[in-house]
């Protein structure tokens, strides 16, 4: 944990501090205090971009995918017919990597011979949709490709919950005529309450550390700009900045500890209440 955790993330908010540009040593390096998050904040180009996709990121994950990835699970719970195909679907994407999910989906989004322009033809002005290219779609055309992968997740995670809850509430609430909304609304859902959390805290993170899907479309570039994929062309770009990079990482960290707090404080209050 020390090795790999913590020293590499205390020495990327100490790199924040200077201006290098990764060749030669201490003496390379030059001490600008907040001057490379003041570049961040006023000069880079694209680094409130980078915030608002973020948050788009965010939206379309909490808003659409994980709603979509509980509305799977409840009517899997139902144990219907063909139940273990639709599960092994759902949990398919999961067992993939986000960079071949990418990868997959580049394929479904190429201008000539990807599915979607197959299936829905050409516009009005006889132009083939540029899902990747056209910065104003590129947006959602990765966030849908993000999603498909994280609603067999949360399916996965909402379906456990559902499976272990004690079936007697469900049946007392429908001997009291409650009806199949209110028993989920007002049973179901409060009894899967750490589910929820961890499910909410998992969509927070999933959207925070979002990078391979962005990278292999365009490496995070021309409207798919993340913090991300800052930190990475910081890094691996034409001029190496790794002050700039670790400012930008150091950012992403802070951002990230907030719903890793969430979850542990949720977690060691259900420890509390067991002990």
């Amino acid at each position: 944990m020390g090795g790999f955790i913590w020293l590499p993330a205390v020495a990327s908010i100490l790199l924040s501090l200077v201006a290098w540009d990764g060749i030669g040593g201490i003496q390379q390096m030059r001490f600008v205090g907040l001057g490379n998050y003041a570049d961040l904040l006023t000069i880079h180009p694209t680094f409130w971009r980078a915030i608002a996709n973020g948050l788009i990121w965010l939206a379309g994950l909490g808003l659409v995918a994980t709603p979509l990835g509980v509305l799977f699970a409840v009517l899997l719970d139902r144990r219907m017919r063909g139940s273990a195909f639709y599960e092994s679907a759902l949990y398919l994407p999961v067992v993939l990597s986000l960079a071949l999910v990418g990868f997959i989906w580049q394929l479904q989004y190429a201008p000539e011979q990807g599915f979607l322009n197959q299936l829905l033809g050409r516009t009005t002005q006889g132009q083939l949709i540029d899902w990747l290219g056209d910065r104003e779609i590129n947006i959602w055309a990765a966030l849908v490709a993000g999603g498909w992968r994280h609603v067999g997740y949360i399916t996965l995670l909402y379906l456990a919950g559902l499976r272990s809850a004690d079936p007697t509430l469900r049946e007392a609430a429908a001997m009291d005529g409650a009806t199949e909304w209110q028993a989920f609304r007002w049973v179901t859902l409060p009894v899967l309450r750490p589910v929820n959390v961890v499910i909410v805290v998992v969509t927070a993170i999933e959207a925070l550390r979002a990078f391979d899907i962005p990278w292999v479309i365009n490496r995070g570039q021309n409207g798919l700009e993340l913090l991300s994929t800052i930190v990475a062309n910081g890094l691996l770009g034409e001029a190496t900045r790794v002050g700039y990079a670790s400012a930008a990482a150091t950012i992403l960290l802070l951002l990230s500890v907030v719903p890793i707090a969430l979850y542990l404080r949720r977690a060691l209050r259900g420890d509390s209440g067991a002990a």
